[in-house]
C-alpha cells in the first residue's frame, strides 16, 4: 500500500528542488513553484508536529504571491521588466536583525505556551529568519540568501530527528546551493553596478 504522507514530502521535496535551481538563477518563475511547495509542506509539517513551520508555509503561499507581483513590474509598454538584484542597505540591516530576534522569542514562547512544539526554540528560530529571508527576496536583496544559510542545516536536523528522509536531503541541497546563491547573486549584483558605471 502506498504511503500517502512519502509521497507527498517526496513531490513537496521535488518542487523544492526545481524551486532552488530558479532561486539560484534568479528567475521569476520561481513564485510560481514556491506557491506549490509549501502546499505540500503544511500538510508534512502538521503531521509532524512542526508547527511554526506549518504556519510559515502558509505564509509562503501569500508571500510567493506577492513575491511574483513585485518582481513583475508593469511598465507603460505593457510588457514586464524584471526587479533587478541589489544590495539591502545598511540602515535596514540591525532593524531587520533585531525585528527577526524578537519575532524568534514570540513565535517560541507562544509554541511554548501552547505546549505545540517538543522543539519551540529552533522551531520558531527557523520560522522568524525564513520570513525575514522571504521578506528579503520578494525584495531581491542578495543578502537574502544568509537567511537560508543560517536556516538550512537546522532544517536538516529537524527533518532527521522525524524521520523526514526525503525533506532532509532537500534541505542539504538547500545548504550547498545556498552558499553558491549568494556568491552567484552578490556578483550578479556588482556586474551590473559596474555596467551601470560603464554605460
Amino acid at each position: 500500500m502506498i504511503n500517502t504522507d512519502i509521497v507527498i514530502e517526496i513531490t513537496g521535496a521535488c518542487i523544492g528542488l526545481v524551486y532552488l535551481l530558479l532561486e539560484y538563477k534568479a528567475s521569476s518563475w520561481l513564485w510560481v513553484f514556491g506557491i506549490l511547495m509549501p502546499l505540500c509542506y503544511v500538510f508534512i509539517f502538521f503531521q509532524q508536529g512542526i508547527y511554526a513551520n506549518m504556519l510559515l508555509n502558509i505564509y509562503y503561499v501569500g508571500a510567493n504571491i506577492y513575491g511574483l507581483l513585485v518582481w513583475k513590474q508593469v511598465i507603460s509598454a505593457g510588457k514586464h521588466q524584471e526587479k533587478k538584484i541589489s544590495s539591502m542597505p545598511k540602515s535596514y540591516r540591525i532593524p531587520a536583525i533585531v525585528l527577526t530576534l524578537i519575532l524568534t522569542a514570540g513565535i517560541s514562547y507562544l509554541l511554548y505556551l501552547f505546549h505545540e512544539s517538543d522543539i519551540f526554540i529552533l522551531d520558531g528560530l527557523t520560522a522568524a529568519v525564513s520570513i525575514t529571508g522571504l521578506w528579503m527576496l520578494t525584495k531581491k536583496y542578495y543578502q537574502e540568501w544568509i537567511c537560508w544559510i543560517i536556516v538550512n542545516p537546522i532544517m536538516i536536523w529537524l527533518a532527521l530527528s522525524q524521520k523526514m528522509y526525503p525533506t532532509a536531503v532537500l534541505y542539504t541541497a538547500y545548504s550547498v546551493i545556498s552558499i553558491m546563491g549568494y556568491f552567484n547573486w552578490k556578483n550578479m549584483h556588482r556586474n551590473d553596478e559596474n555596467s551601470k558605471q560603464t554605460a
